[in-house]
């Protein structure tokens, strides 16, 4: 499966914003986007003004690119969103937040989503008490996500829940921190989504 192998750190300065795709680093001085917040390549400074195309493909870019989504992933949550009732933004958003590599990260077991991916896809976690792998698994309500009783006493996750030991929840799930479970009591709603997203230019470059 095509992955993006190169820094992580390059995909923010490119979206010209933090990602958090690395985890603690996203909040220290070490950031790359603090260090240097522009494009990176050789022209990444000189860049000129983008086209109102070229500001919804970047929107479009920088949603696939924080939840880690690929090209042919994203046209289909979009068409499945599109046919939902509601608003076809907000739906596309709600959609995306249920995938389970995001659940694990909004649980607080994996300090960013592409960590969450990689142990969602060496199967460190249980759905309703069945090993799931797949890090494009979309949770429903009610769904109980847990580590596998033979990860919880691994380094790795020790490691992990002191590094987000501070991190927020949100409402739409619940966490119980001692037996390393959440559970789905909703779907996400827009406010729930902390991400500086403008939905609307997707809906709008996929309209066109």
């Amino acid at each position: 499966m095509a992955r993006y192998t190169e820094s992580v750190c390059r995909i923010c300065r490119r979206e010209g914003q933090k990602l958090f795709l690395k985890g603690d680093r996203c909040y220290t001085d070490k950031c790359a986007i603090d260090r240097r917040a522009y494009a990176p390549g050789q022209h990444g400074q000189s860049r000129k003004k983008l086209s109102e195309y070229g500001t919804q493909l970047r929107e479009k870019q920088k949603v696939r690119r924080a939840y880690g989504i690929l090209e042919g992933q994203f046209a289909h949550y979009f068409e499945l969103a599109n046919k939902k009732q509601g608003v076809t933004g907000e739906n596309l958003l709600t959609l995306i937040e249920r995938r389970l590599d995001n659940v694990v990260y909004r649980l607080g077991l994996a300090v960013s989503r592409p960590e969450a991916r990689q142990l969602v896809s060496h199967a460190h976690f249980l759905v309703n008490g069945k090993k799931v792998n797949i890090p494009s698994y979309l949770v429903k309500v009610g769904d109980v996500i847990t580590v596998a009783e033979t990860s919880k006493k691994s380094p790795k996750f020790e490691a992990v829940l002191a590094s987000t030991e501070g991190r927020i929840v949100p409402k739409w799930l619940d966490m119980n921190k001692e037996a390393l479970e959440g559970r789905v009591v909703a779907f996400a709603e827009r406010e729930d989504i902390d991400l500086p997203i403008e939905e609307h230019l997707i809906v709008e470059l996929y309209s066109k």
